[in-house]
């Protein structure tokens, strides 16, 4: 099986191209440009020298958040797109489940974190044992104090390992802490489209069914901050209306 991955979820974006497990290519950026202007070129020009067009890809594979929202809406469309031009399958990737699998051969508790501002994270906490991968939680966001909390009182004497682009700022919550939590080496410390590709390839093997491009959406797990600001007008507003009656 041919799988075409995508993850353009924060700052840094990849594409990637496995067959029957095998990385046969994977173009990786972490610039200021936006997706919008490179992720297609970069899926065209990784097409192009590995020899492959969309007609031989079997399914498409991609990180639909949690993330920056435009970055998601960015890879999901992208995905979406491909996916209808040629009929293909698609698959959904939690951004945070794929970047478990950057430790894949790491026997540790895998705390992958992204930054959702405002004191808190995106984060999910995984087990890999004998390289396989075990979710522990439900993608979520949670604020730095209480994910400290969680990491002292449930993983304590456990090797815990952060990745994502949440590590440092959440480094510094849980430094003190007396146990072992260290960070992913930068070179595997951040999305890669391959490990989309590796999950989506678990969730396969666990028997889990392809979507169709219009099923393709994406999961934000919290509002933006222009809907956030809206809603609190929106209740400023219905407040002072309730006071005037």
């Amino acid at each position: 099986m041919i799988i075409l991955s995508i993850d353009s979820s924060a700052t840094a974006a990849s594409a990637a191209l496995t067959e029957d497990s095998k990385l046969v290519g994977e173009f990786f950026t972490n610039t200021d440009f936006t997706h919008s202007r490179t992720l297609a070129p970069m899926i065209e020009n990784l097409l192009s020298v590995s020899g492959k067009t969309t007609y031989d890809v079997d399914l498409i594979a991609v990180s639909n958040g949690p993330g920056s929202f435009t970055g998601v809406r960015i890879g999901v469309s992208v995905a979406k797109g491909i996916a209808f031009a040629d009929d293909l399958p698609c698959m959904a990737i939690s951004t945070l489940e794929s970047m478990a699998y950057n430790l894949i051969l790491t026997d540790c508790i895998v705390c992958a974190v992204m930054d959702a501002r405002r004191n808190q994270v995106y984060n999910a906490m995984f087990r890999i044992r004998f390289g396989e991968v075990e979710r522990l939680c439900e993608d979520r966001a949670i604020s730095l104090a209480n994910l400290k909390a969680e990491i002292s009182e449930k993983y304590n004497g456990q090797r815990v390992i952060l990745v994502g682009d949440g590590s440092t700022i959440t480094m510094r919550e849980v430094m003190d802490l007396p146990m072992s939590v260290e960070m992913a080496p930068e070179s595997i410390r951040f999305q890669r489209a391959s490990s989309v590709a590796a999950a989506a390839q678990a969730h396969l093997a666990a028997g889990e069914k392809p979507l169709k491009s219009a099923e393709l959406l994406p999961s934000y797990l919290r509002l933006s901050q222009a809907e956030r600001e809206r809603k609190e007008k929106e209740a400023v507003k219905q407040a002072s209306e309730d006071n005037a009656n």
